[in-house]
């Protein structure tokens, strides 16, 4: 996709982008005549998609309009339905939980700009700021979303297994073990899923940069939801607990830092925040099984993002070292394992 990354729209750019940003000014009553009227700001973290700050001047001159440009990444197809991403997409925001769609182009989606922070990793361990996120996250799951409202967690583990060994070469697969990948989703299907765990509409990719805060009313909003489907809850909690070992806003946005996991006591401080947002004082029974729930499922979560690494390598050309943070998902896996399940 032909956007600058600094600057301006060039003239080389789709023209069904082009005709999407002036028929959005236009809707809101600016007249663009040239396309360098748009000035393009590149927002980094992102690594599914390119996202872009897209402004331009309005009728009055002195205030300029805000969208954000989505350029889908490629080979996205292979973790989910697109056509199935928008609908979610809109239904969320018909929730008032995130930004409105404004125009589609073949290649992306223009959005709301939502005048909000971004949140940083630091941010997350932030006590004021986790309460926040955690009832937030609960409101999240609480949604009731069209569609069915089955699991899809282990099935989306096995397709995505299935296209991993189609990238790899034999020495990689027998590298990453998926050879045997097959047999562990099964055993962690038997072992997590469990009739008493709630299930919610989940997520499923909230680290840090899909968190945006309004600095005045410290309302939270969650965006990007190309992942979320209905999982178990305790799912959710693992991902973004594990989301608390990475940076991607370093020279080494890949690698991640498990010496920096929360401990027990930062979990179950954000699991009562979680709970205790519904309006109920939760038992210490209901705290301590979630808590044992969600590290369980840390399994689980780090097979979904390995095989997510390793297909993302060989189809993703963003600027990010997909293999090596699968090696590092899977190393955590056979390490954490023994511990959680036995041997």
């Amino acid at each position: 996709m032909a956007i600058k990354k600094n600057g301006f729209i060039p003239s080389s750019a789709p023209e069904e982008l082009k005709n999407v940003l002036k028929a959005v000014a236009s809707e809101w009553g600016d007249k663009i005549q040239d396309m360098e009227e748009f000035h393009v700001i590149p927002l980094k973290g992102a690594m599914t998609n390119e996202v872009f700050q897209i402004n331009w001047p309005t009728i009055h001159d002195d205030l300029h309009q805000k969208v954000l440009v989505r350029i889908y990444g490629e080979g996205v197809e292979l973790f989910f339905n697109r056509d199935d991403e928008i609908r979610t997409f809109e239904c969320m925001s018909k929730h008032g939980q995130g930004p409105r769609l404004l125009g589609r182009f073949p290649d992306g989606r223009i959005e709301e700009f939502i005048h909000a922070r971004t949140l940083s990793a630091a941010d997350l361990r932030d006590p004021e700021i986790s309460a926040l996120i955690a009832a937030k996250l609960r409101e999240f799951h609480n949604l009731d979303m069209p569609g069915p409202k089955d699991v899809l967690l282990w099935k989306r583990l096995r397709t995505w297994l299935g296209n991993a060994k189609k990238f790899c070469s034999p020495k990689d697969a027998k590298d990453f073990c998926l050879n045997v990948l097959g047999d562990e989703i099964n055993v962690l299907e038997k072992e997590l899923a469990k009739d008493y765990q709630e299930i919610g509409f989940c997520h499923n990719d909230l680290q840090y940069g899909n968190i945006m805060m309004d600095e005045e009313t410290r309302a939270i909003t969650l965006i990007d939801y190309e992942y979320a489907s209905y999982n178990p809850v305790a799912y959710d909690l693992a991902n973004h607990f594990c989301e608390m070992a990475a940076n991607y806003h370093t020279e080494t946005p890949h690698l991640l830092d498990y010496s920096i996991y929360p401990d027990m006591e930062e979990r179950r401080r954000f699991i009562c925040a979680y709970l205790i947002s519904s309006g109920n004082e939760p038992i210490d029974a209901e705290v301590e099984q979630l808590l044992i729930d969600a590290e369980k499922y840390t399994l689980a979560n780090h097979l979904f993002w390995g095989l997510w690494g390793i297909i993302s390598g060989h189809v993703n050309k963003i600027d990010f070292d997909y293999l090596e943070y699968a090696r590092q998902r899977f190393q955590q896996y056979w390490l954490s394992k023994p511990l959680l399940l036995g041997s």
